[in-house]
């Protein structure tokens, strides 16, 4: 069922082209090397969620032999019980009732163990593919901390601590976008190990890094409308000083955001 599951090989398509947007805008950028690890992850994913959804019969096959082993020797101990030919005082039944008791619910508890070894080691398995991408993507945080539109929009007195980089408003907007997608990408990545794996802790695991990713892209996001109102600031002043005679503001031409004269821009971190 293609259309209801996440295929891999068009994420990592996707992850593909927007290292090359990013390289060829951003050639000098560090963002460079924090999607070439994204793409990395994504590579990894796919055989990975494989393996994970894929039936370890080896670890079944264990755990069947390890299960009717305990359980004949629980009957092999039972044959060797004999009970005295007189009456069992209270006590005593009691006494031997509690043994027996104790002794099915640790044979129980083993037996659910092996049972459940499978799902365990797949889980452990998805929840440390999970946690390496979260330390991912807050590195790609890390990347837009310090892109602050104010910068760009009313620039003031550098100091010596001040980070450095020399980026137009269209390249800012650019570079911080670029930085959301890679964020929502996590997270269709974190989802792929989910995938054919319904395992509560692992979904939850998931949830909460897609939880995390969409925050930082409102984040992100908050920023760039900062530069998208400041741009419809600066386009209505600029209509409204070149109008013609007829007050109407001049036609505006619609360009590619992807293309253009600074679409070899090297900006850096």
């Amino acid at each position: 069922m293609a259309g209801t599951h996440l295929q891999a090989p068009r994420i990592i398509e996707t992850v593909e082209v927007l290292a090359l947007r990013i390289r060829e805008r951003f050639p000098r950028a560090g963002l460079n090397e924090v999607c070439g690890h994204l793409l990395s992850f994504a590579q990894r994913a796919d055989s990975r969620s494989r393996q994970i959804s894929r039936p370890m019969y080896g670890v079944r096959l264990a755990s069947i032999v390890l299960a009717l082993l305990f359980l004949g020797l629980f009957v092999f101990v039972i044959k060797l019980v004999r009970l005295p030919d007189q009456p069992l005082q209270a006590s005593e039944f009691i006494q031997v009732l509690e043994a027996g008791a104790n002794i099915v619910l640790i044979l129980g508890a083993a037996i659910f163990f092996l049972v459940t070894l499978e799902n365990r080691v797949k889980r452990d398995r998805a929840l440390r593919a999970v946690h390496e991408l979260r330390s991912l993507v807050h590195v790609i945080d890390m990347h837009q901390l310090t892109k602050d539109p104010e910068r760009v929009l009313s620039p003031g007195h550098e100091t010596a601590s001040s980070p450095r980089y020399n980026m137009t408003r269209f390249e800012l907007c650019r570079y911080l976008d670029y930085c959301s997608e890679m964020l929502a990408l996590a997270g269709k990545i974190g989802a792929l190990y989910v995938d054919d794996f319904t395992d509560s802790e692992a979904i939850e695991a998931v949830n909460d890094l897609e939880t995390l990713t969409s925050g930082m892209s409102r984040k992100i996001w908050q920023k760039i409308n900062i530069l998208h109102v400041a741009d419809g600031a600066h386009w209505t002043e600029e209509a409204g000083s070149n109008s013609d005679s007829t007050g109407q503001p001049p036609e505006q031409i619609e360009t590619n955001p992807d293309s253009g004269p600074d679409a070899n821009s090297d900006a850096t971190m």
